[in-house]
């Protein structure tokens, strides 16, 4: 070996390349990489990075003259036992992030989240030698076209537009995803930033259906973003991301009615300030009003409500058939904030409905004029069963936030109670 100088400590002799590791084999393309001298106080310390392409080998999901298997981890090893990996950083084309491991000596740093295929990868590697000079390399591989695999799909909603703060957002999947391991694929590929950030997890409510809500109610005022980069990324043996569209929703006002059946009374408050209240009558015994947390579904200015829609026979005791005016829905089984002017002489006394909350025609369309879709209807101190948290609308927020947790597959056990750490939502783009 000829006896030269090294660019990094100015020792000279073979000793300064012990350990250096011989270039890869790899198809790799070096974007960058800077080879210079100590800084002039002569401290390796302040030195500008020097070219670790030698110092580190790729291995696992590239092979030399092909494409990368993106069915394969990536690993990158230092192989300089006096020198070690610092930071990788792994993003795509489009902007996706490569999560990764790495070992607490430095030594080997390997992906935890599938690669995409048919994907073009930018690696940034930094190292540092054994008088903590650091090094960097800078370089780019793709990966192979995906197989013959299904596409998942996935389709988000509500529709765009402007919500009350109870909204969830609903992810809907092509395809049936049942394996925890493949539903976490899935959930970390599904991206929402709020501004204002939140702290929020997503549910699996079945195999083909995900909801997504904060911890507590979205603020007032927010932009909520959601997006999928699961395109190209390998779910299962058989299964890819596919294309999705993302979604972008507001918030308005935080709009809550709180209506409490024992006293027949529904209070409505703005921005956490009481502006009215309204005497009411609720579900009489045997029809008890569901007590918990609502999400207004939807608004019908006119509705006509039959008995038999709810198994009540025609003609039985307790049937009924109505013109119902200024009608929200809370649930999809016919449970409405709605006009009963026959009951105005028991509203605010007695319980006479068959579940719904009736009210005044003129309060009622002030009801209907100040509620939007998202916002919340909440019942106390009913003798009815509590809302069930999916299948009849949103009671979502009646699953306390351990047992919404739960229901994510990034928990570490399906019952991990909150750290602090569940997706921290920002409004920059990741």
């Amino acid at each position: 070996m000829r006896d030269t100088e090294s660019p990094r400590t100015g020792r000279r002799g073979p000793r300064a390349r012990r350990g250096r590791l011989i270039g890869c084999t790899l198809l790799v393309t070096a974007l960058g990489a800077g080879v210079t001298g100590c800084s002039s106080d002569g401290s390796p310390l302040s030195a500008e990075p020097y070219d670790a392409a030698d110092q580190i080998s790729f291995s696992g999901s590239l092979d030399e003259g092909k494409p990368a298997d993106p069915d394969k981890p990536l690993e990158i090893v230092a192989k300089d036992s006096d020198g070690r990996i610092t930071d990788v950083t792994a993003v795509d084309a489009a902007g996706r992030r490569l999560a990764g491991e790495l070992a607490a000596d430095g030594s080997r740093w390997h992906s935890t989240t599938p690669l995409a295929a048919d994907a073009q990868y930018t690696v940034r590697v930094s190292t540092e030698d054994e008088d903590g000079a650091p090094g960097r390399k800078v370089l780019t591989f793709t990966t192979g076209k995906p197989g013959t695999a299904k596409r998942l799909g996935v389709t988000f909603g509500p529709e765009a537009g402007t919500y009350g703060v109870g909204q969830p957002l609903v992810a809907e999947l092509s395809e049936p995803v049942k394996d925890r391991a493949q539903r976490a694929v899935v959930e970390r590929g599904l991206k929402v930033d709020s501004t204002p950030a939140v702290t929020g997890a997503w549910h699996w409510v079945d195999d083909k259906k995900l909801h997504f809500r904060p911890k507590d109610y979205w603020p007032a005022q927010a932009t909520v973003q959601v997006r999928s980069n699961l395109e190209g990324i390998r779910i299962g043996d058989r299964l890819r991301g596919g294309a999705a569209k993302p979604l972008t929703i507001r918030t308005g006002d935080r709009v809550i009615a709180l209506t409490d059946a024992a006293a027949h009374r529904l209070t409505v408050y703005k921005n956490d300030e009481e502006i009215k209240q309204i005497p009411v009558t609720t579900g009489k015994p045997g029809f008890e009003t569901r007590n918990g947390v609502k999400v207004v579904l939807a608004k019908e200015r006119f509705v006509r409500m039959r008995s038999t829609t709810v198994g009540i026979a025609e003609g039985s005791s307790e049937s009924y058939d109505l013109d119902v005016h200024f009608a929200t829905r809370v649930t999809w089984s016919g449970e409405y904030v709605h006009a009963a002017p026959w009951s105005v002489g028991s509203q605010g006394y007695a319980n006479v409905s068959h579940g719904c909350v009736g009210m005044s025609t003129a309060d009622a369309e002030w009801f209907f004029d100040t509620f939007r879709q998202g916002d919340l209807v909440e019942v106390v101190n009913s003798e009815g069963d509590t809302m069930e948290p999916f299948g009849n609308g949103f009671g979502d927020w009646n699953l306390d936030w351990d047992k919404w947790r739960a229901g994510s597959a990034l928990t570490a056990d399906g019952t991990a109670p909150d750290t602090g750490e569940a997706a921290r939502l920002r409004p920059a783009t990741l």
